[in-house]
């Protein structure tokens, strides 16, 4: 056999062909992560095209820290690329990340929910249309500098939780489609740790080395939610009755949007003989609903928009013994998954406490490391 007949082995990213053949589009934040990733491919010999996304109008953001796709976010993503040698662009998403994230994000406030805009992000932004985007430009895959793992199995890539557990956003991603997963790499989800990837810009002389993360959601500048939603949605801040869950009147609020489930402080209804939470939002009474601690136990979770992962279809079985996260900063808990018209309820084995309509739940195989999908909590018939 000619020796330029041979097969070639895979590279790094799964394809039988040389490096410098293997177009990568890196998804750039600005941040270190994604920075990292893009760096140590072009090192690699890997024909890198770094994106960023302009998501929304930062030019009131421009003096501030701590949060992705601002004016110098951008600036730093440049000279990542500048640094290491690749083409870099700049893409304007403003129209898209509003109508398919911000909107979203003001009306389920509206509606007495609690939203997840990062995981819309991916979901409809960065892994649907970028990587569209990525597909047009001729590329091979797509990266980006999200800390989950993606691993090859029986039946193709499959989706896994980032070794460093401190640093895992599996339930951020749960959304991500096996189409999606086949065309998407994670190069650092198999890091022990941030400050390996930190090390590693030091290494390749980024400036970045030393950039704090990003806190906040990128259009909420300093955390204050209900400021920008009264902003992108005049008089959602109407005042209301704060009640006990007999429908007694205990106190007023100036906004159904400025509670959320669960919550303890800042109700303004002292005096009382136990503590009271928020168990409750019934936004078209202009209510916020308070109880006990034990109120807010929950054992069924109904969920709408399932995106599965397993190896065969979830309607296969009538249920499904698996983990799952309610919440962001939970561990994985022991549940039933069963399959049900329009989506799923999710049954815990043991209650949690302030499960949120707008939540996400994700999915996690027993004893794995594996992510099997997750659905969006919702409100109960």
């Amino acid at each position: 056999m000619p020796l330029d007949s041979r097969p070639h082995p895979l590279n790094s990213l799964g394809f039988a062909k040389p490096e410098r053949d293997t177009r990568v589009v890196v998804a750039m934040s600005g941040g270190v992560d994604s920075s990292v990733v893009a760096a140590q491919l072009a090192e690699g010999g890997y024909d890198v095209v770094g994106v960023t996304l302009q998501l929304y109008d930062h030019g009131a953001a421009l003096a501030r820290k701590g949060a992705c796709c601002a004016g110098r976010d951008i600036h730093d993503a440049r000279r990542v690329a500048e640094t290491m040698g690749f083409p870099h662009y700049v893409l304007d998403y403003e129209d898209m990340f509003r109508e398919a994230v911000i909107d979203e994000f003001a009306d389920s406030y509206l509606a007495g929910a609690t939203p997840v805009p990062c995981i819309r992000c991916n979901e409809r932004v960065k892994f649907r249309d970028l990587l569209e985007t990525a597909r047009d430009l001729e590329a091979d895959c797509m990266a980006t500098g999200h800390y989950i793992q993606r691993k090859m199995g029986a039946n193709g890539p499959e989706l896994h939780c980032a070794t460093d557990a401190n640093r895992d956003q599996s339930y951020f991603l749960f959304s991500t489609t096996p189409e999606q997963l086949d065309y998407l790499r994670f190069p650092l989800g198999h890091l022990p740790s941030k400050e390996a990837t930190r090390k590693l810009a030091a290494k390749y002389g980024l400036s970045v080395a030393d950039k704090p993360d990003s806190q906040d959601i990128c259009f909420v500048p300093d955390g204050d939610y209900a400021n920008v939603i009264e902003k992108l949605r005049p008089g959602a801040g109407e005042p209301g009755e704060i009640v006990d869950m007999d429908g007694r009147m205990l106190g007023c609020h100036d906004g159904v949007i400025r509670y959320t489930i669960g919550q303890r402080r800042g109700l303004g209804i002292g005096g009382l003989a136990e503590p009271l939470y928020v168990v409750r939002l019934d936004p078209e009474a202009r209510q916020v609903v308070v109880g006990p601690k034990d109120a807010l136990s929950t054992r069924h979770v109904p969920l709408r928009e399932i995106n599965w992962l397993g190896a065969t279809p979830i309607g296969s079985r009538a249920e499904w013994h698996l983990s799952v996260k309610v919440r962001s900063t939970r561990p994985p808990r022991e549940a039933i998954l069963r399959p049900a018209a329009g989506g799923a309820v999710v049954e815990l084995l043991n209650p949690e406490e302030g499960v949120a309509p707008g939540q996400a739940c994700v999915f996690y195989e027993t004893g794995s490391s594996r992510v099997l999908g997750g659905g969006w909590i919702t409100r109960r018939a």
